[in-house]
Parts: structure tokens; sequence; C-alpha cells
């Protein structure tokens, strides 16, 4: 996509009316109006003086304990109890009476499950059958994120069982306390048609409550899957990926995005897109940018990935979701392939036991068929390499971003032959895995036959780039976008980051008042929406470590954060006296911000995000549909305009990094 300038076309009626109760005239000397919380809501009911006080007592005083078995495994099943209650008490997570007990609960059950691990090295609930609440550390912060299991009490769990991965629907107030208990009492999948079971485990991530497993919400699911295969015998080649409403939106996303994790996709009900869920008209679309980041999570971009292995939807007949899994079907039918979609009669937004037993069916084939490894066949198509691969195949370059590029594969096992067909690509893998000697494979990729010699030992993985006389052996040049490096910005957060605030307020008062305003709210942000603490140190306590393993959040410019100022001669903005230079044109620096990712010119093997945290903001929270990225690679902000609902500031100038980040 060729960078444009942009001014923010008019939004939706509702997020204008968000953004109008926010606004308010950038005036140097006023503070910024706060911006109203929507995930999770605010207004909780007010606990009692006494039980409040005991109850943060009772929290504080497990941080030094955890702290002491932090070293152990399984902390995590305790610490993510502790952890629930006090977001539970910092943000007034409680709405009803009744929910008042459940922190005392968690606290009880974190302190059984600390007497066992610190006074025995003890884990029995390891051997809990039923439901059971359980724990993991986030690689992307740090944080501890609460999932849920099902243990039939039947299972044979002396061999490798099969694992249903069930996500939840939206719930505003189901925050990690609710979450928690709710795993402890309620069996969810298929709406309680499926507890009575013995087939399989069943795995409920929390996806970080309510982004519709985007952005972190994405990765937990994985991180949750691997928690619960370091402890049971989960067989991986039977993994189906399931969900409703909330979680059928994230069925279909993330089964298309990542296809060869899973032997099975299921979504019921939920939505496949952003434009036609929301009834938007080109009167009321969002800047091109946006439109075209859309791409991120709409799911018929990406469409034929789904066809590399069995899919399945489910609508209520009078659910206005239907449209979704019809919408998809259309998308399905234009690759040759007829959805299968089961239809519940004069239904609305639930499960039946009829459909869910034809359901159960399904899931019993599929797994019994298993995952097919390797894949004798591929279909794939992305307009990101965020997601690039699947099994064998990895794209390892593309002509250009957020333009789809395709690729049909297929492998002889009995000759050692590759077929592939391209477009859109400049570089690709093909990796079958250990185990696999490519030597003397051939390929005919878009007309060109190469054979890969033998170099005297196995030859796992094969690369090869598209130049001006077509395919041939090699790697994509140094510098290029690839898979994990190629934007947008709010791809830098599905990766472990720092957040580095600068040493001191920058001179103009206006970025000042902007910095420290956009700042702690992309702390409480992330503490109230993403479930976490931000993760931060200043410039001084970074070390090699940080700069090897994290992507750095770096805010201020060079004469405020020492660690802009370390590589800003090689980034592609320049802080010039009073001006900002940035891709060819001047801009006033007291009353504007350059926000951008970029590879770290320290590392760049991982991302340099400079002024911004999150893009998408609470006026995009009231449906998960909007919670997509809302800037592109690089934007300029004017400070004209104060932070709201739903922008950091007037976009006066936004676009996206081509290929070679230039």
């Amino acid at each position: 996509m060729k960078p444009e300038k942009t001014e923010r076309n008019r939004p939706h009626p509702i997020l204008l009316v968000a953004a109008l109760l926010c606004a308010s005239p950038a005036v140097a000397d006023e503070p910024i109006a706060p911006i109203p919380r929507v995930l999770p809501p605010e207004g909780g009911i007010e606990l009692p003086a006494d039980l409040r006080r005991e109850l943060h007592e009772r929290v504080a005083a497990f941080a030094d304990p955890i702290w002491e078995i932090e070293h152990k495994s399984h902390v995590a099943d305790i610490a993510v109890l502790v952890k629930a209650v006090d977001l539970a008490l910092r943000h007034d997570e409680f709405w009803g009476e009744k929910e008042i007990p459940r922190a005392a609960e968690a606290l009880d059950l974190a302190e059984v499950r600390y007497r066992a691990l610190d006074e025995d090295d003890a884990r029995p609930w390891l051997d809990e059958r039923g439901l059971v609440a359980r724990g993991y550390r986030s690689s992307i912060d740090g944080s501890y994120q609460p999932f849920g299991l099902e243990i039939p009490e039947s299972l044979d769990l002396s061999r490798p069982v099969p694992l249903l991965v069930w996500l939840h629907g939206r719930s505003d107030k189901g925050t990690d306390l609710h979450f928690l208990h709710q795993c402890r009492n309620k069996s969810q999948a298929f709406g309680g048609f499926f507890a009575d079971q013995s087939e399989a485990i069943v795995l409920y991530p929390f996806g970080r409550q309510c982004v519709g497993w985007k952005h972190a919400g994405e990765i937990d699911v994985f991180e949750a899957i691997e928690a619960v295969a370091a402890d049971y015998p989960i067989d991986p080649d039977r993994i189906i990926l399931a969900g409703f409403s909330m979680g059928g939106a994230g069925a279909w996303h993330i089964g298309a995005h990542y296809r060869d994790r899973f032997c099975g996709v299921h979504a019921g009900a939920g939505f496949a897109e952003t434009r036609e869920y929301n009834n938007l008209t080109p009167d009321r679309y969002p800047p091109l940018h946006e439109q075209t980041l859309w791409q991120v999570y709409d799911v018929p971009v990406y469409a034929p990935n789904l066809l590399n292995g069995p899919l399945l939807a489910y609508s209520g007949a009078l659910d206005k979701q239907k449209a979704a899994a019809d919408l998809m079907a259309r998308e399905l039918a234009k690759l040759g392939h007829e959805l299968r979609h089961i239809v519940a009669p004069d239904t609305e937004h639930k499960y039946t036991e009829a459909a869910v037993g034809e359901i159960r069916e399904w899931l019993s084939e599929t797994w019994a068929a298993g995952r097919e490894r390797p894949s004798r066949a591929i279909r794939w198509r992305t307009p990101t390499l965020r997601y690039a691969s699947h099994d064998w195949l990895r794209l390892t370059g593309l002509d250009e971003h957020w333009t789809p590029a395709s690729v049909e594969a297929s492998w002889n096992r009995e000759d050692g032959s590759f077929s592939v067909k391209t477009e859109g690509v400049a570089a690709l893998s093909l990796d079958p895995g250990a185990g696999h000697d490519l030597s003397g494979a051939r390929i005919s990729i878009d007309g060109v036959d190469l054979v890969a010699e033998s170099p005297g030992f196995p030859l796992g993985a094969l690369s090869l780039v598209r130049g001006e006389s077509g395919w041939t052996w090699g790697e994509p040049s140094p510098g290029r976008k690839r898979p994990g490096l190629q934007g947008p910005i709010d791809d830098a957060f599905l990766h472990r980051f720092l957040v580095v605030a600068p040493d001191r307020s920058p001179a103009p008062a206006a970025v000042a008042r902007w910095t420290e305003f956009e700042l702690d709210h992309f702390r409480n942000r992330w503490r109230a929406l993403m479930r976490a603490e931000l993760p931060e140190k200043s410039a001084d306590q970074v070390d090699s470590h940080d700069l090897r393993d994290a992507n750095l959040v770096l805010w201020g410019d060079p004469e405020t954060n020492p660690l802009i100022a370390e590589m800003a001669d090689r980034l592609p903005v320049a802080w010039e006296g009073d001006r900002i230079v940035f891709r060819g044109e001047t801009y006033d620096r007291a009353s504007h911000v350059p926000v951008l990712v970029f590879p770290n010119p320290l590392n760049p093997a991982r991302y340099v995000v400079l002024n911004s945290g999150l893009t998408f903001r609470e006026g995009h929270d009231r449906t998960n549909s909007l919670q997509n990225p809302k800037l592109p690679d690089w934007a300029v902000l004017s400070l004209d305009q104060d932070p709201d609902a739903l922008a950091a500031g007037r976009v006066v100038a936004a676009g996206f990094f081509d290929e070679a980040w230039r």
C-alpha cells in the first residue's frame, strides 16, 4: 500500500457520540478529559468497607510468599487467583451481591494450593477431574492469565487424548474472578450439552476476557494449549478449535490464521468480518488505512486456508449472527466448497440439544481422522506475513503487504516432488521438519523447475526467492518485511514488549501534556482490557536480554528518551530544532507527534514502537468487531485535538512502509 495523507472520515454515529462526550479543545494548561472505560464496565457495587479492607490485606499478604516460590512450576495456578481478586478490587468488578463471596473463595483456594506447593512441593490439583481452574504466565507481558479445564472422570489419561479448545462468548463482566468461578462451577461448551462426554479434555482459555480473541487474546489461546499439554497427555494431532458468539468469531479467524494447529474448526454464530457486520456504507467508512487493516482479522480474505481440514458452522435459524456463516458459505462456494452448516430451526442465539448431537458426531469423526501431517496439498492466502505458514509451507516475502498473496502447493511423498503455484509471493520456504531429507527433491514453481542438489548431509528445508528471471534458491534480502516483523503498530503487542517512558517531560507543553496522558491511558487500558500490568522499565534499566527478546515501545524524543537518542540517526523520522521531518514533510514539533513501528536499529529482529500503545480505543469496545488496528505502520498526530475514545489525536498523515521498510 502506498502511504497516503488522510483526514478522519465521519465515524459511526454511536462512536461519534462517545467522542463528543470525551473530546475537548487542546488547551495546554487544562488536563485532558478522562476517557470513560467500557471494558470492564464502570459502576460495580460498593463492597462493605471492612470486607474490602480484609480482601486488600489478604491480597497484599500473598505478595512475598508468591515471590518466594515463583521459581517453582505451577505457581501460576496460585497467582492467577490472587490477581483476579486484586483486579476486581481495583476496578470494582462486582456487579451483584451474589458475586461478593467469589473473592474470598478464590483466595481460600489460593491458600490451599500455596500450602501444598510451599510445604510439600505438591500439586494435588493436577490430579483433579471434572471442572478445574488453572493459570499460566504470559510471554507477552509476564502476567498470570487464567484458563479452565473440564476433565471427564472416566477419561483414560494413560494414553494421548483429544483436546477441545472452547472459545467463550462476549461477557463484559466476565473478568478474571468471575471467569475462574465459572470454570469451577459450570460446563460451558456447546451450551452445556457437552457435559456428559468422556472423549476429550475441554480447555477454556480466557483470551484477555473481551477482545474478540484478537491481539494478546489470540496468543493466549496457544499459550493455554501449551500449558495444558505440559501436564496432560494431549494428542497434538487431535485438537479441535470451537466457539460460540464472540467465540465463534474467534474460531473463524484463529482457525483461518492457524489452520495447521487444529484437526478441525467449528464456528458457532459470531461475526466473520467488519463492514457487513456493522452495516457500514461508504459514507460511513473510516480512513483508507483503517479499511485496509480490516484484513488483519476479516476472515473472507483467508477463506482458502479453512479448506485445509474439516470445517463446521452452526447457527440458529432466527439468529442475526447466522449472516456470518451465510457470508462464509458464499465465500467458500467461490472456491468450489460447500460449507457444512448446521442450522437449528426456530432457534435464536443458542445451541439446541439436537444440533449438538449432530455436532458431537462430527467431533468424534474429526478426532478419529486426526490432523494430516505432513499435508499432501495446501491452499493458502494471506495479506500479511503475520499469518504466513501452514505445515511445511512458509511465506517469507510478499510483493506488497495488504494485497492478498496466495499459494497452491502439493508434495508427492512417493517421488519427493513439490508443485507450487503462487501469486503475490516474493519468497517462501518448504520445511517438512525433522526426519525428512529433501536432497534431490524436484520443485516445479510457477513454470520454473528446480532440483535440490544434495549437500552431502540431510537437507531439511528449501528456501526460494523470486527474482527478475523467476524463482531460484535463496533467502529474502536482509531488511525486508518478514514473518513477525511486518507491522502494523499493534503487531508489536503480540510478542514480549517493554515500555520505556521518557526520563523527563518533552519541552513543548502540548507534547508533554499529551505524552503524560497517553502513557497513563496505555497503563490503565492494558490493566483493565488486557488484564495485566504494563511491562515497563526506565531507559537505564533496559539490558541485553530486553534488547534481544523484547519489542521496545519508546515514548518521547531524542532529548527526553536516551534509547530514542541512541537510535535516532537510524530511524525514519528526524527531530530538527523546532521541526519534525518525516517522509519529506515537516511538522511543527510543538504541536505534532510521530507514531510508528519499525525494525529496532539496536536489534533488527525486533520492533521499536514510538509514542503509541494499542491503537483501538474505548469507543471501539462496544463491539468486538471494531477492536481492530486503527493505525498502520506510521502516522503523524496533530495535538490540536485532544485524545478521546476514538483516537490519540488528529491523524494528519498515515501510511504503510514498503516491503523494504522505506
